[in-house]
């Protein structure tokens, strides 16, 4: 299993367009505490969005041909970057030949000069209202002629000032229009766009529904660019609702052209999320729309569309076949706009059948379109793409050049994003060439630009987890070179400084606010990593899942290769172990994510995949499934690092997981000679390492000195929508929880808060005052964006009795620990992050040690266990120890892992 060379990895990245729906809360009714999840989707991939370039020389495209070149099966490659290209389907009044939509009284004038010389004479007049007219006309020529997107927003600005001053209400309305576009098309998804484009639909919706007179339609293609910039921002479920909505109002107004832009933006959104037969659903329904109106752009634009999510799914002749009925749409119509991005998704379909010759033609085609109406956004994109093809080709040299044209144009546009991936795409032609001290210095330099992205993002927790998922592919490229060149200690460092970022900046912030100066969350080298393994005098042991892209029989695969194990021991001394995946691939489960699932399933909880047995054939038993899974993880995680563990069974060890990890039960691994992991160690988790140096500064923040504690159990319980369009139900009583908060209160000296007394308004008035905090109620699990996650409490006419993760980011709690004593309380989200659920939220709310469930937990073991952890920790205060001695308690009643590993603590064991 041991692997000694390092292996050079490609990723494939997609994108897909936009959509919308309703989500709604599923009760999973075998869970005594049920889970109500906001929804089963899950998003597997992030998509890069960029920006801009020139063409080539025309080319004549190849007629499809009955086969292709062949390829022999190569060595895996670094990670690099592929989209698909499409085009954002912005809407304004007017659409200039350049494509650009834009809000104007009427079409926008190509007259630069003028403009600058009208705004001149209107300040030498002192004539404000024409100055502001002047400056709006100047920004719009910029913006919808020159394609010159700051200069635009620089005008527009100063326009939108002067309109304000004047009560100049219609071109204040323009200008915000304008401005949410020119930064939506300039390729900048946060923060300005969307308070911009919200004025606007504010302003537009107010006038049409109050003031007569307005169009309603301009608040639906208001609603259509502000879903589509959540998009482009990866906020997936505003997207959705955005879309939801504009979708609502456009059938109210029987605008059937509305109706099937928003269907085909859900078909996006959904695609974004892996679901992908939702989104051919969505994309299909806005082609009967637009055919049935004669809508061809729209008609086009939903080919298109499912073309790209055939190409995702790796039906590269499906994909082929739509993008050429696109083409010829676009042809017809004579679009070059269309016609270049048909042609720029053919060539990425023939890139991904190994069809070289073909996909370069197709590029070169469409980048001599692109050339011959100075078109730039999408001819980047396609020159960046072309860069792919001469890699695997080996044409270093011409890809290398084209890295770099596309680096350039990035950079006079000041598109950070474009900048980090050409570089991280020329740092592989570097490595590939030999020059690996350039491919380091343009990794580092890559990463470095795509942290100041997040810096434009001021504390906006959501916008942070959400741009970070899209930015991982340097950070692995670099951790490979790394571990290539045998410097295994520089890989832990940058695999660390990739993880729980915006965590990180949360619990820094909270911890300024007790202090002064700025917080410091510059991410640790390999010396502070020793001083934090030191400091919890525990071993850390994180992962870092590596996967690579390997040509075989013509066609790019994806798979995971290698886990990478580093071993951080209280001395300060350093390990790696490399762990080969490859081998997973020829069986079943076919992955570590897949595998990490089915050990779930198979003790009879349920993860997010669920994998039916019924289903399988002929199944092992249930407790031999179980066994088989939880010792071939024992196996892939544990066995090649055993022997750097602590020999003493109270000694900590952290894990530090990372994607799928985080649902591991760590406890409940087992040896070749069935011992369960926790009989051998006590047993933490965190996100990150340096996100241990912080809960152990809330620590010591917090002191020892505590008041009351809070216990909770079994409240009145709230009514929640099950799924999507039915009514709310109320969720079922928890008769088990109400006596574990009976039991476990005298332990804490206080009384327990039980139904009516239990309301949401009076637990967020007594949480910041508890130095202990116990609930044992409902978990609400949402898995698209975490932060919906919620704790069930009584309802009362000032709550609807779902305190949320996003409520409780704003809380400031004082608590030493906190136990969630209710189902999948930590699960959520899995992102690059960590989980975005309630664990993450009440880390970064102040409290450095939290205990919650990784499923769905039965009542009596678990009233036992928490019983035996307060006993516990009465007598130790050394809370892993505590929680691993109930652990060993319970399962000598309880034998099955499901009854007494669902726990795990998070953060500070003192």
């Amino acid at each position: 299993m041991h692997i000694t060379q390092i292996r050079i990895v490609t990723m494939i990245t997609t994108i897909a367009i936009l959509s919308f729906g309703n989500l709604g809360l599923l009760v999973n009714r075998n869970c005594p505490r049920k889970d109500i999840k906001q929804s089963d989707l899950i998003c597997q991939s992030s998509w890069f969005k960029f920006a801009r370039i020139l063409g080539l020389e025309p080319t004549a495209v190849a007629a499809p041909s009955s086969s292709t070149e062949t390829v022999p099966k190569s060595e895996p490659q670094l990670l690099t970057i592929y989209e698909p290209i499409q085009n954002f389907e912005w809407e304004g009044m007017f659409v200039s030949p350049q494509g650009i939509a834009y809000f104007a009284e009427e079409v926008a004038p190509d007259w630069l000069t003028t403009n600058e010389l009208a705004v001149e004479f209107a300040r030498s007049n002192r004539d404000r209202p024409a100055e502001a007219k002047a400056l709006f006309d100047l920004g719009l020529a910029n913006h919808v002629r020159g394609g010159f997107f700051d200069r635009a927003i620089d005008y527009y600005q100063q326009s939108l000032a002067i309109a304000k001053e004047t009560s100049d209400r219609d071109l204040e309305v323009l200008l915000l229009g304008n401005l949410g576009l020119a930064y939506l098309q300039s390729g900048y998804y946060y923060i300005e766009p969307f308070n911009y484009l919200q004025e606007y639909f504010n302003y537009t919706w107010y006038k049409a529904y109050y003031y007569q007179g307005g169009d309603p339609k301009l608040g639906g293609i208001a609603l259509g660019n502000l879903g589509n910039a959540y998009y482009g921002a990866d906020l997936y479920a505003q997207a959705i609702a955005t879309h939801q909505q504009r979708l609502e109002l456009s059938q109210e107004l029987k605008d059937r052209q509305g109706e099937g832009k928003a269907l085909g933006d859900l078909g996006l959104v959904y695609h974004a999320l892996g679901e992908h037969d939702q989104a051919i659903n969505y994309h299909q329904q806005r082609l009967a729309i637009s055919q049935a109106i004669q809508d061809q752009p729209g008609e086009g634009q939903a080919l298109s569309n499912l073309g790209i999510v055939y190409h995702t799914l790796g039906d590269y002749h499906q994909a082929i076949e739509y993008q050429q009925q696109y083409l010829a749409i676009s042809r017809a119509r004579q679009n070059p706009l269309e016609e270049i991005q048909a042609l720029g998704n053919l060539a990425g379909a023939y890139y991904f059948l190994g069809d070289y010759n073909r996909a370069i033609a197709l590029y070169k085609q469409a980048l001599a379109v692109a050339y011959e109406i100075r078109e730039s956004q999408m001819a980047n994109k396609i020159r960046g793409n072309l860069g792919l093809v001469y890699f695997q080709q080996g044409d270093l040299e011409q890809a290398d050049q084209l890295y770099q044209s596309f680096f350039a144009s990035a950079s006079s546009s000041n598109n950070r994003r474009g900048e980090a991936i050409a570089l991280n795409n020329k740092a592989i032609v570097k490595f590939a060439s030999g020059k690996v001290s350039d491919a380091i210095g343009m990794l580092q330099k890559s990463i470095q630009l795509l942290a100041s992205l997040r810096t434009r993002l001021g504390n906006n927790d959501a916008y942070k987890v959400s741009i970070f998922e899209t930015q991982n592919t340097p950070y692995i490229n670099l951790q490979k070179i790394f571990i290539d060149r045998e410097q295994a200690e520089a890989a832990l460092a940058v695999a660390e400084q990739g993880r729980a970022r915006a965590l990180v900046e949360l619990l820094s912030q909270g911890l300024s606010s007790q202090q002064t100066g700025e917080p410091l969350i510059t991410p640790p080298n390999v010396e502070e990593i020793r001083l934090i393994a030191k400091a919890h005098q525990a071993t850390i042991v994180a992962y870092s899942i590596i996967a690579e892209n390997f040509k075989e029989e013509n066609r790019l695969q994806t798979k995971e290769s290698t886990l990478l194990i580093w071993v951080v021991q209280p001395s300060g001394k350093v390990a790696l172990r490399q762990v080969d995946l490859s081998s997973l691939g020829d069986k079943q489960p076919n992955s570590l994510g897949n595998l990490v699932l089915s050990s779930r399933d198979s003790i009879g909880v349920r993860g997010i995949v669920v994998v039916e047995a019924a289903q399988a054939g002929n199944q092992l038993p249930q407790e031999t499934n179980s066994i088989k899974h939880l010792q071939q993880l024992h196996q892939l995680l544990i066995e090649p690092i055993a022997e750097l563990l602590p020999k003493n069974p109270n000694d900590h060890v952290i894990f530090i997981p990372q994607g799928e990890l985080f649902l591991v039960p760590f406890p409940a691994l087992q040896d070749n000679s069935g011992k369960y992991l926790i009989e051998k160690h006590t047993i933490l988790t965190a996100p990150s390492i340096q996100v241990l140096d912080l809960t152990r500064k809330q620590r010591n923040r917090i002191g020892d000195e505590g008041s009351q504690a809070l216990v909770v159990g079994n409240p009145t319980m709230p009514a929640v929508s099950i799924s999507p369009g039915k009514p709310p139900q109320q969720l079922s009583s928890l008769p088990g929880a109400e006596r574990e908060a009976k039991v476990i209160a005298p332990l804490l000296n206080t009384q327990p808060l039980i139904g009516n007394q239990a309301t949401e308004t009076k637990i967020k008035q007594q949480l910041g005052k508890a130095s202990i905090i116990h609930l044992a109620t409902h978990g609400l699990l949402d898995e698209i964006r975490g932060l919906g996650s919620a704790i069930a409490l009584t309802p009362s006419e000032q709550d609807d009795g779902l305190l949320t993760a996003e409520e409780i980011l704003d809380l400031q709690l004082n608590a030493q620990l906190l136990v969630l004593s209710a189902c999948d309380t930590g699960r959520g989200r899995i992102t690059g992050d960590g989980v975005v659920g309630l664990s993450r939220s009440f880390i970064s709310a102040g409290v450095p040690s939290v205990i919650v469930s990784l499923w769905q937990v039965p009542d009596g073991p678990t009233a036992s266990l928490m019983t035996q952890f307060y006993q516990s920790l009465s007598s130790n205060p050394d809370k892993a120890q505590a929680l691993r001695s109930a652990m060993l308690a319970t399962m000598k009643q309880h034998p099955d892992p499901k009854d007494w590993a669902a726990f795990t603590l998070i953060g500070e064991a003192d």
